[in-house]
């Protein structure tokens, strides 16, 4: 009998020391938060630098226009990795540590933060990302030159090709998930 309640007392010990090794998980918790608040303010002072560069730029305001709207885009693609990181660290802490009682306020709808799987949490990274990228595609595209009728229809076919992208996210974002609602028009209802 004594054999028996030492293993069962080394389980417990063992047990108790992986559980306990989620608590790791603060560190990348940590180290996003610092990162979300480093790229927030290099956000603002990309976009401080492209306002004040207008103001600098007297009567060729317009001629220049691209290059400060550039650098505001730079500034919000900026904060859109953040908000990435953001996301994680919120998703890292509910997943791993513990649900954060703040933000469960049930007079309040706001569920953006709110994780409960792992693949949740990939969709929601995922989505942002792909923000992220539209808007790098949209900083690229106002610095572009357009010097052909090809230049042109390869601009057409990438706008095409976001929007048809961001539409099928969208669906199978309703139709993963069901807390959200389908689209307009798409009620698949199985009441009777």
């Amino acid at each position: 009998m004594k054999p028996a309640r030492r293993q069962k007392k080394l389980e417990q010990i063992v047990e108790f020391s992986l559980w306990n090794t989620r608590f790791l998980t603060i560190l990348p918790v940590f180290f996003g938060l610092l990162s979300v608040l480093i790229l927030f303010l290099l956000g603002s002072w990309e976009i401080i630098e492209g306002v004040m560069e207008y103001i600098h730029l007297g009567p060729e305001k317009t001629k220049y226009a691209s290059k400060v709207i550039g650098g505001i885009i730079g500034g919000i693609d900026l904060y859109l990795i953040g908000i990435v990181l953001l996301i994680f660290s919120f998703g890292i802490y509910e997943l791993f540590i513990s649900k954060i009682d703040v933000g469960r306020n049930p007079e309040q709808e706001i569920r953006i933060l709110e994780i409960k799987s792992l693949d949740q949490l990939k969709d929601k990274i995922l989505k942002v990302i792909v923000m992220v990228l539209v808007v790098s595609f949209f900083k690229q595209v106002i610095e572009m030159e357009i010097k052909t009728s090809l230049d042109l229809l390869y601009l057409a076919i990438s706008i095409f090709l976001i929007a048809g992208s961001s539409y099928l996210m969208q669906i199978s974002g309703h139709h993963a998930s069901p807390d959200h609602p389908l689209p307009h028009g798409s009620d698949h209802s199985t009441e009777k």
